[in-house]
C-alpha cells in the first residue's frame, strides 16, 4: 500500500486564562476559581478546570462552538448544557439530570477566550491540527 505524504502538524499552541465562576445553589451563588484552557492538539474543545477544595481540579471538556451558541440560545445534550442568563452571564449545566452542577460565568470573558482560540486555530482548519497517526496505526494492527 503506497504511503501518501502527510503535511507536518503545526506547532502546538496552548492558551490558558483564569476565570471567575459561580456555583449556583438553590439559596446562593458561591464564587469558585476556574481556569479555561485550549490546546490546538484538541482543536474543537476547551477545558474548564474548577479549583475546588481538593488538590486536583475538576476538569470538564466543552466544545468551543457550543460556548458561542450557548451565549445566544440554549444548547447542548446529555451531561453538558448551556444557556444565556438574563444578566449577561452564561449558565453551564454539567452532569446528568438530577446530579448536575449549575455554574455561571461572565459571557463576555469566556466569549473573548473562545475568540482568542479561533485566532490560534481558525474555524474550519481544526483537522490540520489533529495527529491522525496513532489512530491509523491502531487500525493497521
Amino acid at each position: 500500500m503506497p504511503q501518501h505524504p502527510v503535511a507536518p502538524l503545526p506547532a502546538p499552541r496552548v492558551l490558558t486564562r483564569p476565570i471567575a465562576m459561580e456555583l449556583l445553589t438553590a439559596d446562593t451563588a458561591v464564587r469558585i476559581d476556574a481556569t479555561v484552557g485550549y490546546d490546538s492538539r484538541d482543536p474543537h474543545a476547551l477545558s474548564i478546570a474548577f479549583h475546588l477544595l481538593g488538590e486536583d481540579p475538576v476538569v470538564w471538556r466543552v466544545d468551543r462552538q457550543m460556548i458561542l451558541t450557548g451565549s445566544l440560545q440554549p444548547t447542548g445534550d446529555g451531561d453538558v448544557r448551556l444557556r444565556p442568563a438574563s444578566d449577561g452571564g452564561l449558565i453551564l449545566r454539567l452532569g446528568p439530570v438530577g446530579q448536575h452542577a449549575a455554574v455561571r460565568c461572565d459571557q463576555g470573558a469566556i466569549g473573548r477566550f473562545v475568540r482568542d482560540t479561533f485566532a490560534l486555530v481558525p474555524q474550519g482548519t481544526e483537522e490540520r491540527h489533529l495527529d491522525w497517526g496513532p489512530l491509523l496505526a491502531s487500525l493497521r494492527r
